[in-house]
C-alpha cells in the first residue's frame, strides 16, 4: 500500500527531529521509504506562540494496516519525546498519516484522508512536490486543492 506521512517539528533542532523520524520510518518493519519532499518552513497554526515549523512529506510503501502504521508513527513520536499538552502547540515531532492508498477511513483513532489536509499549505505543497498528479479521495486532485489555498505562509528551504 502507498501511504503519505506529513512530518513537522518546531522544537529541539527541527531538522534533526525530522531526519531522525525519517530514519525510524526507514527502519520500521514492513515499510519502505520511497521519497521525501524538500523541507518547508511555516508559521504555527492559529498564530500559536512558538518558533516556526519545519515540515516535510514522505511517501512509503507498507504492508502494515493503517492502524498499525498509526501505531508506528505514534511510537516514533513517543521515542522523540512528543508531548501533547496543547492542541496545535509546539512539538518535537508530529507525524500525520495524510493518505493511505485510496482508502477512506473514519475511526476514533484515525481519519483518512487527514481531516485538515485541505487547509494546510505546509502539507499540500510538499505533497505536490513528490506526487503532483495525486488524486485525494473525496477531495479531488492535489492541483485543485492547491489552487484553493493561500500559499504565502509556506517557504521552501
Amino acid at each position: 500500500m502507498l501511504a503519505y506521512i506529513g512530518l513537522g517539528s518546531n522544537l529541539e533542532d527541527p531538522r534533526r527531529q525530522i531526519e531522525k523520524a525519517l530514519d525510524a520510518i526507514r527502519e520500521a518493519n514492513k515499510t519502505k521509504l520511497t521519497s521525501v519532499s524538500s523541507f518547508y518552513e511555516s508559521k504555527p497554526l492559529l498564530d500559536m506562540p512558538g518558533p516556526k515549523y519545519l515540515n516535510a512529506v514522505c511517501k512509503i510503501k507498507t504492508d502494515l494496516s493503517a492502524l498499525d502504521l498509526l501505531d508506528v508513527c505514534q511510537q516514533i513520536e513517543s521515542d522523540q519525546h512528543r508531548v501533547r499538552e496543547v492542541k496545535w502547540g509546539s512539538r518535537t515531532i508530529d507525524l500525520d498519516i495524510l493518505l493511505y492508498g485510496d482508502q477512506v477511513l473514519s475511526t476514533q483513532r484515525l481519519t483518512i484522508p487527514h481531516p485538515e489536509i485541505i487547509n494546510r499549505s505546509f502539507v499540500l505543497v510538499p505533497l505536490f512536490e513528490i506526487e503532483a498528479g495525486l488524486e485525494v479521495p473525496l477531495l479531488g486532485s492535489l492541483k485543485e486543492l492547491l489552487d484553493r489555498i493561500d500559499l504565502k505562509d509556506v517557504k521552501k528551504l
